[in-house]
This record gives C-alpha cells, structure tokens and sequence, in this order.
C-alpha cells in the first residue's frame, strides 16, 4: 500500500508539492458574463490614488523593493499591520507609479527614500 517515508529518510534535496487540485470546467467565453464562477469585476487592477500623510520622524508602515536596477518598477514588499498604509488600503504586491508627482517607473530604489 502507501507508505509514508520518514523524513530524514528522503534523498536531498526535498520539493513538497501541493496535493492536486482539478482546474475548474471550461465555460466558453460567451457563456462567462453572468457566470457564478467567473468575476469579471476589474477595478481591483485598476491605478488608485492613495493619500498618506508623513509627519516628521514618523514611519508610513510599508516597505518597498525594486527600481531601475532590478529593472522593475517600485512595489510593496511589506505592510505593516494597522498603520496607515494598512487603513490607506495598500497591499504586498502593489505597484507604486508615483509620489509627489514623481514618477517611479524608471527611478533607482535609493533615490525613492529621499521622497
């Protein structure tokens, strides 16, 4: 039958993969509109503006990766739970365009601190 190997028994290095799940059925594309399975609402995707005020000395609870280097752009790589940015809406995995007015799609990641 199936038996379960101990674990300093296995040969290195070790992958653990998720059990496998079947995708979901094919729903043709006119038929996804009013489909349960499907969300077709966007605006989770859309660019938002988000508003956070600094005061001196004070931390906005997010930190950032990226810039011209990594040729990729700015994103979220931590947010602190309940600080402003968490209230303010930003998410790990967010895309930061801009800040001030300056645009951070081709900006070195150690000019971003400054602003």
């Amino acid at each position: 039958m199936d038996q379960k190997i101990p674990y300093d028994d296995y040969q290195l290095p070790v992958v653990f993969l998720p059990s496998y799940e079947n995708p979901p059925a094919w729903i043709p594309p006119q038929d996804r509109i009013n489909h349960p399975d499907y969300n077709n609402e966007l605006t989770q995707f859309l660019p938002r503006t988000i508003i956070l005020k600094k005061p001196p000395g004070a931390q906005l609870g997010f930190n950032i990766r990226g810039g011209k280097a990594s040729q990729l752009g700015i994103f979220i790589s931590k947010v602190v739970p309940d600080s402003d940015a968490h209230r303010a809406g930003l998410q790990e995995g967010d895309q930061v365009l801009s800040v001030n007015e300056v645009d951070f799609q081709d900006i070195e990641h150690s000019k971003v601190s400054d602003l």
